[in-house]
């Protein structure tokens, strides 16, 4: 169980997430989104928070589902991503980037009013950029506004993860997966046995907190200004 203080500075670290994911989003949509005459300046700030939902909810969904290695595989390197040299462009042909760039046409067109042709285009542009540049982000020593334990642990209400202080450390369990291989020291094992279901399940969790409420959204809603 989590003590009060716990609770707080997991909404905390979580609202810092989101309202970083939101400002990447819109500094990579200024021209994709922003700048584009098929959008309503007024929708403008909606759509990046339908962008942003679409990557959070996938993210989620995909741990819910036991898939923590495939997130990590993602953000090591190992998901035919940016980071092995295959471009930007690579990222359409991963899973989880694909149900993004669907599920945020889907938001497009049934939510905004954009035509399915044009929306399938935005989509395309904005997300593999977004994911391309969230990656770097968590993978760069030099930069403090991503990590892979911020980023799981706000989707699964801390489900111990932490880089220190008895907590799972998943920074440092990146480099297992970088080059797509899975098991670096070639042990047969990629450390995951003790933290996938605690993943799982904290996602679970989260997924039915969201659910219940107005979860996700409403906190991205709050950083539209």
């Amino acid at each position: 169980m989590f003590c009060i203080i716990e609770i707080y500075e997991y909404i905390y670290k979580k609202t810092i997430m989101l309202e970083s994911l939101f400002n990447l989003i819109k500094e990579q949509g200024a021209d994709v989104v922003i700048n584009n005459p098929e959008i309503p300046n007024e929708q403008n700030n909606a759509v990046l928070a339908s962008a942003t939902h679409s990557v959070v909810e996938e993210f989620q969904g995909v741990l819910a589902g036991g898939g923590l290695q495939n997130i990590m595989s993602l953000f090591g390197g190992g998901g035919n991503n940016a980071a092995t040299g295959g471009g930007i462009g690579s990222l359409v042909n991963n899973p989880i980037v694909g149900n993004i760039i669907r599920s945020f046409t889907n938001k497009l067109t049934n939510q905004h009013g954009i035509a399915p042709s044009q929306a399938g285009s935005i989509a395309q542009s904005l997300i593999p950029g977004v994911i391309s540049s969230l990656i770097g982000k968590t993978n760069n020593p030099d930069d403090s506004s991503f990590d892979i334990n911020s980023i799981i642990g706000s989707l699964t209400g801390g489900s111990g993860v932490n880089a220190g202080g008895g907590g799972f450390d998943l920074q440092g369990l990146l480099k297992n997966f970088s080059g797509g291989t899975l098991d670096a020291n070639g042990d047969g094992q990629v450390g995951l046995e003790d933290i996938m279901s605690k993943v799982t399940a904290g996602a679970q969790q989260q997924q039915a907190q969201n659910s219940a409420g107005g979860g996700l959204m409403d906190m991205i809603k709050g950083f539209m200004g």
